[in-house]
């Protein structure tokens, strides 16, 4: 697939721009039109906590915006830039079709605002001329053709000069506001009074969010802007913190001026508080036509953008979207598109629903990018250096409260939109095999956490007792890729109670023909285990010599963060070079002071992963416990479920229920799940050996675990050989005893 590139910023605009765009947004169809009917359904207590909820989200999301655009070079696409860059293509996609549907429709919102303001003139009209217009729509469509019209002729240069003009009239238009008249003793006035049979907080939030999604206005300029990285935090943080303090002073004058059913009851209520009633419509006017002009401007841009880098799976679909005007480079077949959009909107008419679907997609936009910055300070990535740094907690409190409120807003929409992007995302990781940007973030935020995590249980570590003994096994060999053994017997011993690291050992010395050859093996280890569920660590080691590869993993730190305990050799019954160069180092093994355990790999395999018995001598006193629980962590795991352990001891005549009451007693105190009538202690008999008899009570046995001592490591092969025919066996040799039990069950 083609990847578009984006195209570097032409830079006509410094921070002006994008304060005025946020501002006048923030200042615009909502203040004129909803915000007096907010106060009036909810009291001024009420809108109060609708302002800090909504700035919750903004603020945030202003300062994380702030970050992130002065960690990198932003340019044309705005808030999808800043998220695609930072998450990924597929995510930013996800998000950034999410947020230019939400744009898009922005413009009917504004334009059906701009309708709005002409009922004074339309009621003029029908008082003195008798015609009357029963359609508002048939003043929006006109307007929206209008507006395209402008746009699509003039480009961003109209909108950006207009923006001048506007925050003049809002200014005059909020200042006649301030400066009216009030109805209402101020010792009468009720801070928490409301209309009876009021609205729902959340669903007076669901309208009157749109007016704190200025700053998204803002960020659509990135590409006309000549230093975003500056111009985007200054521009957005004080039109943010601006718009704050002007909607607080705001809902102060309409408690102080009129009474809740004359707030609820009149779209228009401020122009019976003005000092100068025909500024509010003209304000109105003038801040929904700024509004929309913005809005036609920013979402064919993002649109643009996204067909840029070559989202969607057509070629020509993307070149046709990315496609500007050669003249003045504006974004002509994504505006076409865009005012396509738009007209449906202001055809449907709805003000109310509108507001519905545009808070829905900007509240997902603010809750993702806050997101951004949250794992980005997790991530510890080197390469993130803003030269604006925010704090985590702010970013994570934007977080919880965008999709907190998301879903308390409008639950069925909230479910639709966030279906809606995961669609999106499939659809398009189907087609565009980009993943750097998530995997990035999500690899830095796991890092940390577990280095966090390795650090503390290594300080917390004393070696004491009263933990219990649990495996920390690390296991070596180069027959990865011919038998599977020792893996699952890592994989079941780390499952649960422990961790586990298995290490492909290759003989060689340290260079880049070897190295090379590591990773790939690497890659090839990954992608066999990746088809079962693992906790075990996967790595590789380079030596020259099987001992010195032996002394470098005895010295490796274990991944939990505690060193580990437990070493795991295997060879295979059908040849034991493997056995040989095990038993050469076992000096070696014996001074690292770990448990050691030997498998032995047979043409049975674990069988049906259903009997383990095990075989304990009267030389097994350091063993014994050891064996016992390795044989009961192996049970833990789903492999085993239906799984049973046996004991088996051989005893002298006289000693028999001497040995198996000992054995039955630590098994009840260890909790041990080994049923009684399992445990059976064997008489030795005359002329047979014990590997005889162990042959002959476990030849059908899916694992057999035997003891041996260091000693027995001097001696050779010997021990480890005469068991022919038989399933798996694991020797089994304890650095020293382990309790079954916790000290304070201990006798």
């Amino acid at each position: 697939m083609t990847n578009y590139r984006q195209k570097k910023a032409t830079g006509k605009f410094g921070t002006m721009p994008v304060f005025f765009t946020a501002l006048s947004t923030i200042l615009g169809a909502i203040l004129f039109l909803r915000f007096g009917w907010a106060v009036g359904q909810l009291g001024f207590v009420g809108v109060m906590g609708v302002i800090i909820l909504g700035h919750m989200v903004t603020i945030p999301t202003a300062m994380s915006v702030a970050e992130i655009a002065t960690n990198q070079k932003v340019r044309g696409g705005g808030a999808y830039y800043i998220i695609s860059r930072s998450f990924g293509l597929n995510i930013g996609a996800a998000v950034g079709i999410a947020l230019y549907l939400s744009q898009a429709i922005s413009i009917a919102f504004y334009v059906i605002a701009l309708g709005q303001a002409f009922l004074p003139f339309l009621s003029w009209i029908s008082s003195e001329y008798g015609i009357v217009i029963y359609d508002i729509r048939m003043i929006n469509i006109p307007v929206m053709i209008l507006l395209s019209l402008l746009m699509l002729t003039k480009g961003a240069n109209v909108g950006v000069k207009a923006l001048y003009g506007v925050v003049v009239i809002l200014f005059a238009s909020l200042a006649c506001f301030f400066l009216g008249k009030s109805d209402i003793d101020p010792s009468e006035v009720n801070l928490v009074a409301h209309v009876a049979n009021n609205k729902s907080f959340f669903y007076v939030f669901t309208i009157v969010f749109p007016a704190f999604t200025g700053l998204a206005a803002g960020l659509g300029l990135s590409g006309d802007l000549k230093q975003p990285e500056k111009a985007i935090p200054r521009g957005t943080i004080w039109a943010t913190v601006v718009g704050l303090v002007i909607y607080i002073a705001i809902a102060i004058k309409f408690t102080y001026s009129v009474t809740p059913d004359q707030m609820a009851g009149s779209e228009l209520i401020m122009s019976d508080i003005a000092i100068w009633g025909p500024i509010i419509p003209i304000g109105l006017a003038a801040a929904s036509m700024s509004s929309a002009l913005g809005s036609i401007m920013i979402a064919p841009r993002t649109l643009q953008a996204i067909g840029a880098d070559g989202i969607f799976s057509n070629d020509k679909i993307n070149s046709w979207i990315a496609k500007s005007r050669p003249t003045d480079k504006e974004p002509i077949n994504a505006s076409y598109f865009t005012i396509a959009i738009a007209m449906v909107f202001v055809v449907v008419g709805d003000v109310n629903f509108v507001a519905e679907i545009i808070s829905m997609f900007f509240m997902i936009t603010y809750g993702t990018i806050c997101l951004i910055s949250f794992l980005e300070h997790f991530a510890a990535d080197p390469a993130y250096r803003p030269t604006f740094r925010s704090h985590w907690i702010i970013s994570l409190i934007g977080t919880i409260a965008s999709f907190w409120v998301m879903f308390k807003m409008n639950l069925p929409y909230a479910a639709m939109s966030l279906l809606f992007m995961g669609i999106i995302y499939f659809m398009i990781t189907r087609n565009k095999n980009e993943k750097r940007g998530f995997n990035k973030l999500f690899r830095g935020v796991i890092f940390q956490v577990s280095r966090e995590l390795q650090v503390f249980a290594q300080r917390a570590d004393r070696g004491s007792r009263e933990e219990g003994w649990r495996p920390f096994a690390i296991c070596i060999s180069s027959d990865t890729f011919k038998r599977r053994g020792a893996y699952d017997f890592m994989r079941w011993l780390s499952y649960k109670y422990g961790s586990g690291t298995y290490i492909h050992y290759i003989k060689g010395f340290l260079n880049e023909k070897t190295r090379d050859e590591s990773q790939d093996v690497l890659q090839r280890l990954l992608r066999l285990t990746s088809v079962v569920k693992s906790r075990v660590y996967l790595d590789t080691i380079i030596s020259p010599s099987y001992t010195s590869a032996i002394a470098q993993v005895v010295q490796l730190s274990g991944i939990s963060g505690r060193g580990n305990n437990l070493i795991l050799f295997e060879y295979s019954r059908n040849s034991i070079d493997n056995l040989q160069d095990t038993l050469s180092n076992y000096e070696l093994m014996v001074s690292s002071g770990f448990d050691i355990c030997i498998l032995n790999s047979s043409y049975k395999g674990f069988g049906s992963k259903r009997e383990i018995h095990i075989w304990i001598s009267p030389e097994d006193y350091q063993n014994a416990n050891l064996m016992i629980l390795l044989g009961y962590i192996l049970l833990g795991h789903k492999d085993w479920h239906k799984g049973f352990i046996k004991i088996f001891s051989i005893a002298p005549e006289g000693k028999k229920d001497l040995e198996r009451e000992l054995l039955v007693k630590q098994i009840k105190e260890g909790r041990i799940p080994i049923h009684p009538s399992n445990v059976e202690i064997l008489k030795g008999r005359g002329g047979v050996t014990r590997k005889e008899m162990i042959r002959e009570r476990s030849m059908d046995a899916d694992l057999t675990i035997l003891g041996f001592l260091s000693k027995d490591l001097k001696k050779g092969v010997e021990k480890f050989e005469g068991y022919e025919d038989m399933g798996n066996l694991l020797f089994v040799g304890a650095h020293q005893q382990k309790a079954i039990t916790t000290p304070e069950n201990e006798v």
